[in-house]
């Protein structure tokens, strides 16, 4: 009788165990969908940010001289006695390793004018 007991109840303890990995592996997978579902809104309004900064009252440039390009920076200011490369943040972002390197690249003054003349 204590056999059949203890046989209950080992099988007991082994369809809760199957009850909450399957629990554990639902929840960590909806986890991780939620995370990467943060990650990819946070994305998505860094870029409508982007193309909005400079209408604001915190941008120093005229807004009708800023062009967008929106990769690798966000876009270039021109005027009458400068180009201006810009890159906008937020929140805790940060240049790309990509931008870093382009940033070194034109306070090292390593930019260049190139004109193609096509002709047919």
């Amino acid at each position: 009788m204590l056999e059949l007991i203890l046989f209950i109840l080992f099988l007991i303890s082994i369809a809760l165990l199957y009850f909450f990995f399957s629990k554990y592996s639902q929840l960590k997978s909806e986890f991780e969908s939620l995370a990467f579902s943060k990650r990819s809104q946070s994305v998505k309004y860094g870029k409508l940010t982007e193309q909005w900064i400079p209408f604001s009252e915190q941008f120093p440039f005229n807004p009708n001289s800023f062009h967008f390009l929106g990769s690798p920076i966000d876009g270039i200011v021109f005027t009458e006695n400068s180009v201006i490369f810009c890159e906008f943040k937020t929140n805790k972002s940060m240049l790309s390793e990509k931008q870093k390197k382009i940033k070194e690249l034109i306070q090292q003054k390593k930019v260049e004018w190139f004109e193609m003349n096509l002709k047919n």
